[in-house]
């Protein structure tokens, strides 16, 4: 069974209203409850029934919900840390994206683009090449074998009660709560 990791050291954070963290905290917990009750589903469900094949389909959104709001809540921290220019990561996004500065620019572009899902700086496991890519809906768009690195959750329920429909000012909010040691360690391997 899997239990919610608790992110309350996240309230208080500039930019995101408390109202907002707890809401999405417990939407994050149903993620991980239904990840429990998919799971346990599948322990009884007889194969090849419709039953069975629909909550294996299911088993993906509900896990990577879970997930992706570890890694989104994980990255983040009061006030930020900045990412400093001598590590590993920070030569590896200069190498793939030519500056620190394009990768910053694609990845709010990935990031402001129209509709639900989230901004993922990930790097393939093969190659070890970065990429800024766009995950729609949890279970679309993840690349396979690829370590998810930074991630910024632009579903609606991130933002919209703080911002409305400005998206730019949630990321603009989002920057500042980046905490690059956290992405630093994940790309290390940590």
């Amino acid at each position: 069974m899997y239990e919610a990791k608790n992110f309350e050291r996240l309230l208080g954070t500039e930019g995101f209203s408390d109202v907002l963290l707890r809401n999405h905290f417990t939407l994050y917990e149903g993620y991980v409850s239904n990840t429990n009750k998919v799971s346990e589903l599948l322990k009884t469900a007889e194969t090849g029934t419709p039953l069975y094949n629909e909550v294996k389909r299911r088993f993906g959104w509900e896990w990577n919900g879970m997930r992706l709001h570890e890694l989104y809540f994980g990255n983040m921290i009061k006030g930020g840390t900045p990412l400093e220019t001598k590590t590993a990561l920070a030569k590896k996004i200069v190498e793939d994206f030519g500056s620190f500065e394009a990768w910053e620019k694609d990845f709010r572009a990935t990031g402001a683009m129209r509709g639900i899902g989230w901004a993922v700086l990930a790097r393939d496991g093969e190659s070890g090449r970065l990429f800024n890519v766009w995950v729609n809906e949890h279970d679309g768009g993840n690349l396979a074998g690829a370590t998810i690195l930074l991630v910024m959750d632009v579903f609606e329920h991130a933002f919209a009660l703080d911002y409305g429909i400005k998206r730019a000012d949630y990321i603009n909010a989002f920057w500042a709560a980046i905490d690059w040691v956290v992405v630093s360690h994940r790309f290390a391997g940590k």
